[in-house]
């Protein structure tokens, strides 16, 4: 009878009311049989990890997907890039975050007057980390909101409450995370994979920090700014010296490591047949599995050639071989359809797919078989790339080339990958001190950029003085270029203050006029262009400064009058 109280108990918190911040009946929590021991605590914590973001979040439509950003639309406008939309009914962002919270609150509340507090300390460092989430998602979508440290009740005074300053709500996600991350173990086994670790948190901070710190300095608060900044770079030094991870870069893939990075399975999924074991990139991820946990979205198909339409604007970011933008190099070539790939970061080819190149997908008359390329029997099933629809450029990130049926694709999403600490410590440190060292720069940034481009100069001081570059602007393009598609494009720009300035410009596709897509693509000539022969795939887009936080929904504001609403709206 207890277990299975227990077990209903769980299942309730799993269910949510339409209260202000989305509470569980008051009796529900009278139960103390759940807190009997300490692997009650490990099994609710664990329920804690169904909360992270995922593909569903960071590459389907969602708040913080590149979809809403400035790097590509669809055939449908997305009101959210458009900038036109408006205020909801409800929102399921603000209530879910509120709930998981709750969630937290209860465990921290019930291992107060646990008797062994030894045993259960991982779990409330868990509760933390997985409180600071939870509150740093609502703070990069609504800004100021309701801190409450306490599973909350119907007639808790907080549900009447208004808003904390969005400072105070940094601080208690950096304070939690600070406790949290000595308890958390240093590595995870086998029999934990997919759990967060010390560095995992750590590295979390790096993010929150640089966030925050750039949001403020960009905003006229450089003191605060330049505080959190400090914190950022601390807390991404600390992963770089763990020695815990390193990029993925295997010799047996070569310059297109960078591609089967993320669609590793433990299955052959690349050429080198590695699995997720040769990994030591991602910090913290979400586990898939064909069998076990299928990513359950047509991750494939949704990616592949065409479906995104990828703007020139993203393309032009990639750096020319010899390490200049293609305004600088004398490398950069656009009057063939696959010119334009030639002489260009790696990377390029490994996101993207240039005219006639050879790929495969996940059916069978598309995937691989032998996975030897044209020399085997593969190339029964290769197919060629005709860029000509969309936008012209075509996407291939995220997608697989076995066979394995829609929505059954097995590779996990990284929620927090090495690159990414890398890239953080190099802007926390530049925009901290407005320079950066060129030791800095190989132990962090330099390492990301030659990943598979070798032979590509690095990122120093002299190189950026003697071709007349912006430090700034090649610390952002670095972390644009290689977070591609991973859910983080939309949120740079609103900390950096310059999604007012970005968003509202025209997305484009490939240059029209004057190249070999003229004759070769006739059926394009009817679209729009711009004055350089651009195709425009989407115009009209507006964007003000209301627009970098999101709107709080009428069903919170008409529960709580006091909650007020986000300037703007």
């Amino acid at each position: 009878m207890k277990t299975y109280k227990k077990a209903l108990l769980l299942l309730s918190f799993g269910m949510t009311l339409n209260s202000c911040l989305d509470l569980d009946p008051q009796d529900q929590l009278a139960d103390g049989n759940l807190w009997g021991s300490a692997s009650d605590f490990e099994y609710f914590a664990n329920n804690f990890y169904g909360w992270t973001r995922d593909f569903s979040t960071a590459v389907y439509d969602a708040p913080h997907s590149d979809t809403r950003s400035d790097l590509m639309t669809s055939n449908t406008i997305n009101e959210y890039s458009h900038g036109n939309n408006s205020i909801p009914t409800s929102d399921g962002n603000y209530t879910s975050n509120y709930a998981h919270i709750r969630r937290c609150n209860l465990l921290l509340k019930n291992a107060a007057s646990y008797s062994g507090a030894e045993s259960i300390s991982r779990y409330v460092a868990e509760a933390k980390f997985f409180r600071a989430y939870c509150y740093f998602d609502l703070v990069q979508l609504y800004g100021n909101v309701i801190w409450t440290a306490e599973p909350l009740d119907i007639n808790s005074p907080e549900l009447r409450t208004t808003r904390n300053d969005r400072g105070e709500i940094i601080d208690y996600i950096i304070k939690d995370l600070q406790e949290a991350a000595p308890e958390l173990p240093e590595t995870i086994g086998t029999e934990d994979a997919g759990k967060i670790s010390r560095w995992g948190a750590y590295a979390f901070l790096s993010r929150v920090a640089l966030y925050e710190g750039t949001w403020q300095k960009f905003r006229n608060n450089e003191t605060r700014g330049k505080s959190l900044l400090a914190i950022a770079a601390d807390a991404a030094k600390k992963v770089i010296d763990s020695k815990q991870y390193e990029l993925f870069k295997p010799a047996a893939l070569g310059e297109m490591a960078y591609k089967y990075l993320f669609t590793l399975e433990n299955v052959q999924s690349n050429p080198a047949n590695l699995t997720k074991s040769d990994n030591k990139e991602y910090i913290f991820s979400r586990r898939h599995d064909e069998t076990i946990a299928p990513i359950g979205k047509n991750i494939t198909h949704n990616c592949l050639k065409n479906v995104q339409y990828i703007s020139r604007k993203f393309v032009n970011l990639y750096l020319c071989s010899d390490g200049l933008p293609i305004d600088k190099s004398d490398l950069s070539r656009y009057a063939k359809m696959n010119t334009e790939f030639q002489n260009r970061d790696n990377r390029m080819k490994n996101s993207l797919l240039a005219n006639g190149t050879v790929y495969w997908a996940n059916k069978d008359a598309e995937c691989r078989i032998d996975w030897k390329g044209l020399e085997g029997e593969d190339a029964q099933h290769a197919m060629t790339c005709d860029v000509r629809s969309g936008s012209g450029y075509q996407n291939q990130k995220w997608c697989a080339e076995r066979k394995v049926k829609d929505e059954l694709e097995g590779y996990d999403y990284p929620i927090i990958r090495y690159a990414e600490v890398l890239l953080n410590y190099a802007e926390a440190i530049y925009e901290r001190d407005g320079k950066i060292s060129d030791s800095d720069l190989n132990l962090s940034l330099n390492l990301v950029r030659k990943r598979i481009n070798t032979e590509m100069p690095e990122l120093s001081n002299d190189f950026v003085e003697d071709n007349n570059l912006d430090m700034r602007e090649e610390i952002r393009r670095e972390r644009t270029v290689e977070l591609y598609n991973e859910g983080f494009r939309i949120d740079d720009l609103k900390r950096w203050n310059e999604a007012i300035t970005e968003m509202p410009k025209d997305i484009l596709g490939i240059k029209w006029e004057g190249t070999e897509f003229e004759t070769a693509w006739h059926n394009a000539s009817s679209m729009a262009r711009n004055e350089e022969g651009c195709l425009i795939m989407e115009s009209g887009r507006a964007w003000g400064s209301k627009n970098d936080l999101y709107p709080l929904p009428a069903d919170q504001i008409q529960l709580n009058p006091n909650l007020g609403q986000n300037p703007g709206w």
